[in-house]
């Protein structure tokens, strides 16, 4: 027994003496259980909206302080035209446009009705179905506490569409999602294991004594695997079309440019992951740890961002996944040119020269 208490306790101070232990036992499952409390939630918060307001009286102020008082909608735009309404949705940044028609206020107590356009984004589908059901028991929550009085029985005629996804069909949302998140994993995990593996095997020696510069095995790796993952790219998005029914309003070519962009990021991180891991199984730890969950909960893949605390939302701003998933859903459903788009394309291409030059650096010449 004496034996035995004193093996528990050599083994309680390594436990304690290894960071790695202690970072697992107790680091992970705390940034867990704080990441899924905060990110997990249906709630809406500060989402951008947009008014068209033809009456301009005192009902349609008095109902759009109502909305914005609430906490979930923030007054992003007010618009002067009915053709603004799709540039101000393809910005990205609107969620939902209201229209009040002219005479609001003068229609709704001279004839008791009034026609109100509660227009959502549904290219997330559940996302646009909670904001258009929001807006609406807002609105009819000020007109009957308003209207107690009046004997002319009320009538708000409420018109809802969904932009982009009329029917709200999920779908429109995961096959990019899914498409983003499958790129990031296969790509990044295939690209981690070449250079332990070859560490491992011991033909990094080989390549060591070859005239080959860092720089050259780094494309050298990196390249074949772009042939490989884009293929995946294109298989994935036939299926979206072919068997789930999701358009490709956009330009095909640019869906396929920005798709090797990613694919190209996705390969850059890996061979990153791969300078840093000594063994092939560290370096698909490494790529599934850090890269499946955050990809999932800070990308937009499930959750709104919009809904995030804000230092996650500054997190989620370093998640290639987000920028890619945007633009997926500004080409396929939205339809939109590289206008509207450009930014995420830098940021796609920045962080992916990014990564190749911190594999460069951190490529070892000599053996250890």
């Amino acid at each position: 027994m004496k034996r035995l208490l004193g093996f528990i306790q050599k083994e309680i101070y390594h436990i304690f003496r290894d960071y790695r232990t202690l970072l697992i036992l107790f680091g992970i499952p705390l940034a867990q259980i704080l990441i899924f409390g905060f990110v997990v939630t249906n709630d809406l918060r500060d989402v951008k909206i947009a008014v068209l307001d033809q009456s301009k009286d005192e009902v349609t102020t008095a109902i759009m302080d109502k909305i914005l008082s609430s906490g979930y909608f923030i007054l992003e735009e007010e618009l002067s035209s009915l053709d603004q309404i799709e540039p101000a949705f393809k910005s990205g940044y609107i969620k939902e446009v209201i229209i009040f028609e002219p005479h609001f206020s003068e229609n709704l107590e001279k004839y008791g009705r009034a026609d109100l356009k509660i227009i959502a984004d549904a290219s997330d589908a559940n996302t646009g179905n909670l904001i258009a059901n929001y807006t609406q028991g807002i609105i009819l929550n000020y007109i009957s506490e308003s209207y107690k009085e009046l004997e002319l029985p009320l009538t708000i005629d409420k018109f809802q569409r969904f932009y982009f996804n009329q029917n709200l069909k999920a779908v429109y949302m995961f096959v990019p999602g899914t498409m983003a998140l499958i790129l990031i994993l296969i790509s990044a995990i295939m690209t981690s294991i070449s250079i332990t593996r070859e560490k491992e095997l011991g033909t990094m020696e080989t390549l060591l004594v070859s005239p080959l510069q860092p720089w050259h095995i780094i494309i050298g790796k990196v390249t074949p695997y772009i042939f490989l993952a884009f293929a995946n790219a294109v298989i994935i998005l036939i299926l979206g079309y072919f068997v789930f029914k999701v358009p490709v309003n956009g330009s095909i070519l640019l869906l396929l440019l920005a798709s090797i962009l990613y694919v190209s990021l996705a390969l850059s991180l890996g061979i990153f992951i791969s300078t840093l891991a000594k063994a092939q199984q560290t370096a698909m730890f490494i790529s599934m740890l850090g890269l499946l969950l955050p990809t999932m909960l800070l990308s937009g893949f499930i959750f709104p961002i919009e809904n995030m605390p804000v230092a996650l939302q500054w997190l989620s701003k370093i998640m290639p996944a987000k920028w890619f998933i945007t633009v997926l859903k500004q080409i396929m459903i939205k339809g939109s040119g590289i206008v509207f788009i450009w930014k995420e394309l830098v940021i796609l291409l920045s962080v992916t020269i990014l990564f190749i030059m911190l594999s460069i650096k951190r490529f070892k010449i000599r053996l250890e």
